[in-house]
């Protein structure tokens, strides 16, 4: 094997193992700065062993492996700890590589530890975000520092206070019962999903989608449901990453360019993950009549059910999509819903509904540095038949955007329409 795709694909296996590596490590040695490097070091090795001997039949195995010698290791050589040394080395001699095909219910789950020790209550929340992204997430600190807009040592920091707080506090990795488990739930379900959205439309680099984290995301919420089976708004939002998920097939074409959602071929869309979204959003539709509140992961789904049930882009109830954004932004008010609702107001009741909707919100603090109301605006106008403005719009867009491929299709959007023959209907485009 050459050395290029044995690299290629310690890539590959280190995006796919690593968070559930240092799960597991954690578990085992109750140190999450421990896990960390032990992992990393497993990581080495495989760099250096692997162009040689080439990559192993069950490669998380093999990094598995690896990180317990040299916890083994690690412990022995640490005079401090060598009281503990028997009791740990069984432990880490026991310990099977997690079985990664399991069944996604499995409450025992060391990535799903792992998002409660996140999230858990001694953090500030923009610490609980940036280490949750860290460690479930798998994105580097640049990439967390991109999509929140500040400097790399910001991220840095905040990940560093928020491990010295944890230790400080002796927080478990087991997970939380009662009273403390409910309380954490909605600080794993926003990360959750920020996890999904970083995967379904990367803030940052060249890709529009990872795909990964979607994939990693779904399960968490699976998980989260078996979990937390009672709570309507853990299946909305496994409702809601499922039937979006369903999505990723068809948002490439076969020149592996973005489509927009009403240019995607919808006979791509993953029929599995559709009707795993509408069960769980009938289970969660289900509780909610049982006086259980319903919140925004709820709404959202039924928006995107609206979605999953047409078979056509035309066949699509724009009216019923904006009648659910305007419960949603009366339940759970922000600038990111109103530019949503721009757009389902902009189908359901013409161009200038939408653009009211929108220039209403495009100066809000927080979508400064966005490109989204832009490319929002961009789309209305073009729908107005105000292509000079629309193009500007969508210049500005492109120019904000930080992901590589989004930025190709809005400046392609910017550029002047070609020439309409003469035979084509007035205004069509």
């Amino acid at each position: 094997m050459s050395n290029q795709p044995t690299q290629e694909a310690i890539t590959a296996v280190w995006r796919h193992e690593s968070v559930r590596l240092v799960g597991a490590l954690t578990r085992m040695t109750r140190d999450l700065d421990l896990a960390e490097d032990l992992a990393q070091d497993a990581l080495v090795a495989a760099l250096e062993q692997w162009p040689d001997g080439g990559v192993p039949s069950n490669p998380g195995a093999w990094l598995m492996a690896v990180a317990k010698r040299r916890a083994i290791d690690q412990f022995r050589r640490n005079d401090t700890l060598r009281r503990r040394t028997t009791e740990l080395a069984h432990t880490l001699q026991e310990a099977e590589m997690p079985d990664l095909d399991a069944a996604v219910d499995h409450i025992e789950d060391d990535v799903l530890r792992l998002a409660f020790l996140s999230c858990h209550p001694a953090l500030p929340p923009e610490s609980r975000t940036a280490l949750t992204l860290r460690l479930v997430g798998g994105l580097t600190t640049q990439e967390i520092a991109r999509a929140y807009l500040v400097k790399d040592a910001t991220i840095g920091q905040r990940i560093s206070r928020a491990k010295r707080r944890l230790a400080e506090n002796g927080a478990s990795l087991e997970l939380p019962t009662g009273p403390e488990r409910q309380a954490r739930v909605a600080d794993v379900m926003a990360v959750v999903y920020l996890i999904f959205n970083e995967g379904y439309a990367a803030s940052s680099g060249p890709d529009w989608t990872r795909p990964e984290l979607c994939l990693e995301a779904m399960r968490l919420a699976r998980v989260l449901a078996r979990l937390v089976p009672d709570d309507p708004e853990v299946h909305g939002l496994q409702a809601l990453l499922e039937l979006q998920g369903s999505r990723l097939p068809a948002r490439r074409d076969a020149a592996g360019r973005p489509v927009l959602l009403e240019d995607q071929d919808r006979r791509h869309w993953d029929q599995l993950l559709v009707r795993r979204g509408q069960a769980a959003l009938a289970e969660a539709e289900r509780l909610g009549r049982t006086g259980r509140p319903v919140g925004s992961y709820v709404l959202q789904a039924a928006i995107a059910a609206c979605h999953a049930r047409a078979r056509r882009p035309e066949d699509i109830d724009w009216t019923e999509i904006a009648r659910l954004y305007d419960v949603l932004a009366a339940t759970a008010p922000g600038p990111v819903v109103e530019v949503n609702r721009a757009v389902a107001h902009g189908r359901a009741h013409g161009p200038a509904a939408g653009l009211a909707v929108i220039d209403a919100v495009r100066d809000h603090p927080a979508l400064a540095g966005s490109h989204l109301p832009a490319a929002v605006r961009g789309d209305l106008l073009e729908r107005a038949g105000r292509h000079d403005e629309a193009a500007e719009a969508f210049r500005l867009a492109a120019s904000l955007t930080r992901n590589g491929d989004e930025r190709a299709l809005l400046t392609n959007r910017a550029a002047p329409a070609p020439p309409t023959p003469a035979t084509d209907p007035p205004g069509r485009r």
